[in-house]
C-alpha cells in the first residue's frame, strides 16, 4: 500500500467505529483512508513502538477499532507485534 500526502485523515472516531464493527470482507473508505493513515504514521517515524493503549490515544481510537486495525496491519505485515505486546513496523512496512 502506498502511501501519499494527500491522504485525508479520519477524524470522526464513532463513524470508524461503526465502520469496523460492521467490517465484512470489503474495505469500507473510512477504514480505508484509517488504515493508510496508521500505516503512515509507522513509515514517517520507523522508530515508533506503541502498545494498543497508547495507539488509542495517539489516533483517537477505542480500544476494539484500534485492535482491529492494528490486526490488519499486522496480517497484511505492515506491523509486527513484540513478545513486549508493542507494535512496530514489520517486513513489509
Amino acid at each position: 500500500m502506498e502511501m501519499g500526502r494527500g491522504i485525508p485523515r479520519v477524524t470522526k472516531a464513532a463513524e470508524v467505529n461503526e465502520i469496523a464493527h460492521n467490517t465484512g470482507p470489503q474495505t469500507t473508505p473510512a477504514l480505508l483512508n484509517l488504515l493508510q493513515r496508521v500505516e503512515g504514521e509507522y513509515r514517517e517515524m520507523p522508530g515508533l513502538s506503541l502498545t494498543v493503549s497508547q495507539a488509542e490515544r495517539l489516533w483517537g481510537l477505542d480500544r476494539r477499532t484500534c485492535t482491529f486495525v492494528l490486526t490488519a496491519l499486522i496480517e497484511r505485515r505492515v506491523l509486527m507485534q513484540t513478545t513486549s505486546g508493542t507494535y512496530i513496523r514489520g517486513p513489509s512496512g
